[in-house]
């Protein structure tokens, strides 16, 4: 028989014992609560974009600052298109399939590929045109539905781009512009410019290129119409084939205004645009708070507000073109 106080002490070890295995398995579940067992999954869907361009570093990067560690909190899955439209409803329907919490695209067309895709993963476009025109948000203070993100098109943009080129060339009278009719928005834009120009005295020659086996017989069509510079629209199609743009244009001696800072930093003329990389490290804060619960319908759509001039006076010089002072000092960056 078990003396009395060796039963009240075997009692007393027994709940002892017990109330700290209990608290060791409270703990145990507060830390599996706290730290996800697997990390997060981003998709990402580029059209003109390299995995391993400076913008999807920039990406990156984003996510890093905001405290993911890649590999450890979050995994990216990429996807490429290289500038074929045709390929994006494949590569969407993927990054569906694999069940990733959130996707990124980098223009309209990936962005409507992955909307007709899924209406339940939420979608963040680092680069669009015009996202309400195009169908994919209500409007750009309350998206609604699945998507948000950022929107490079702005009519102002436009017409300063080329209220620069004629303040560069005073005596430009005739401009090719270049657009992809397949890009949803450039039909608009030629509209706005063609209302522009007038005013600043440019007589304008809409060439249209629907796939990079066009260029060469767009720019026999743009030397056909005397053009005397070029103007370009921003699309995946001729920022994965700049260079054969580039070496056409400047076969032809013609000098150009461009979208973005990659076609000077290559040879073109000059750019006015925004900066690309800044959409990229924004998209991955709009991520981070998606990722922490946050509806993407109720992120506003941001515009571009502030844009960049380049110029490369290699390239003015090899045409024989003497850029204005004025224009000189407005530039954000000058390559030499």
């Amino acid at each position: 028989m078990v003396e009395p106080s060796r039963r009240a002490f075997v009692r007393a070890a027994v709940k002892l014992l017990t109330s700290s295995l209990v608290a060791a398995l409270w703990f145990a579940d507060g830390v599996r609560a706290q730290s996800p067992a697997s990390p997060q999954h981003v998709g990402v869907l580029l059209v003109e974009f390299l995995p391993e361009s400076n913008e999807a570093h920039v990406f990156r990067q984003g996510l890093r600052d905001a405290g993911y560690t890649e590999g450890r909190d979050v995994v990216i899955e990429w996807r490429y298109a290289k500038g074929d439209y045709a390929r994006l409803p494949g590569l969407a329907a993927e990054l569906v399939q694999h069940k990733v919490d959130v996707i990124v695209v980098d223009s309209t067309p990936g962005a409507q590929a992955v909307k007709r895709t899924t209406s339940d993963i939420p979608i963040v476009i680092a680069l669009a045109g015009d996202v309400v025109g195009s169908g994919l948000a209500a409007n750009l203070a309350h998206p609604g539905g699945n998507i948000t993100g950022f929107s490079t098109m702005a009519a102002e943009q436009s017409t300063k781009r080329l209220q620069i080129l004629k303040e560069a060339i005073p005596r430009l009278t005739k401009v090719a512009v270049l657009w992809n009719p397949d890009t949803q928005w450039h039909a608009q834009e030629v509209e706005h410019l063609q209302a522009v120009a007038p005013s600043l005295s440019i007589e304008l020659s809409p060439v249209s290129v629907r796939a990079p086996e066009d260029l060469t017989a767009a720019f026999t069509t743009v030397r056909r119409s005397h053009a005397q510079a070029l103007y370009v629209l921003s699309a995946a199609l001729f920022g994965i084939h700049r260079k054969t743009l580039l070496e056409l244009a400047s076969k032809a001696r013609l000098p150009g205004i461009y979208s973005d800072k990659h076609y000077p930093e290559e040879g073109g003329l000059m750019s006015y645009g925004t900066n690309y990389a800044n959409h990229w490290r924004q998209s991955a804060g709009y991520v981070d708070k998606i990722l922490k619960g946050a509806k993407p319908g109720d992120l506003p759509i941001q515009q571009a507000t502030t844009f960049e001039l380049v110029v490369n006076l290699k390239t003015a010089k090899t045409l024989r073109l003497v850029i204005p002072r004025s224009v000189l000092q407005e530039a954000d960056e000058i390559i030499k």
